[in-house]
């Protein structure tokens, strides 16, 4: 089942999200109800709290990228084989001289900026059956993973942009809070004046 997506301006995407134990409700469902909604907006990765649930899951399928001619060979195959489910996943080191790739979320459509994100994580999580795992990724799948990790965290990418940047985002934000524009997949807007 395709859900909104919660739009830039919610409180949902400032909250640090909780942790989830192995009995959360229909966990199964919402998982794929998830993936669903990411794939219905053609997304590459979704958390929670775009969907207005404050716990610490978030899900990526990183597929789209394996025909990215600007990747090595080598990342394109990692993409092509990556999709996963992580719970209550906590980033314990980020390593190596930072990159800039042009970044863009579901929560904030329409809007694409450069941002600087290290190369490589080293993450513990629990993935859909509750196994325990730490892992090492890099380049675009370390990126992807970074970016849902900080819905989880409370933060959006354009936290991570300069104050003349931010400055110049800020009325495109409002009219996004406000449901003033157009987009091919369904959102629950913050500010969008009730319908009478």
């Amino acid at each position: 089942m395709i859900l909104p997506i919660v739009a830039y301006g919610d409180p949902v995407l400032r909250k640090k999200a909780t942790a989830i134990s192995e009995d959360y409700p229909k966990l199964d469902a919402l998982i794929e109800n998830m993936f669903d909604t990411m794939y219905g907006a053609r997304g590459i990765g979704l958390a929670a709290p775009q969907i207005g649930l404050p716990i610490r899951l978030f899900i990526v399928d990183a597929t789209p990228f394996e025909d990215d001619e600007d990747l090595s060979e080598e990342e394109r195959k990692l993409c092509s084989e990556f999709k996963k489910v992580f719970i209550n996943a906590k980033i314990i080191e980020e390593e190596g001289d930072e990159w800039v790739f042009n970044e863009g979320c579901l929560s904030i459509p329409n809007i694409n900026e450069d941002v600087f994100r290290k190369p490589q994580i080293t993450i513990e999580y629990q993935d859909e059956n509750f196994d325990k795992k730490t892992e090492t990724f890099d380049g675009m799948v370390a990126r992807i993973i970074q970016h849902e990790y900080d819905h989880i965290e409370g933060i959006l990418f354009t936290d991570k942009l300069s104050v003349l940047k931010k400055r110049l985002l800020k009325s495109k934000l409002t009219k996004i809070s406000k449901g003033n524009i157009d987009v091919a997949y369904r959102m629950k807007f913050p500010l969008a004046k009730k319908k009478r």
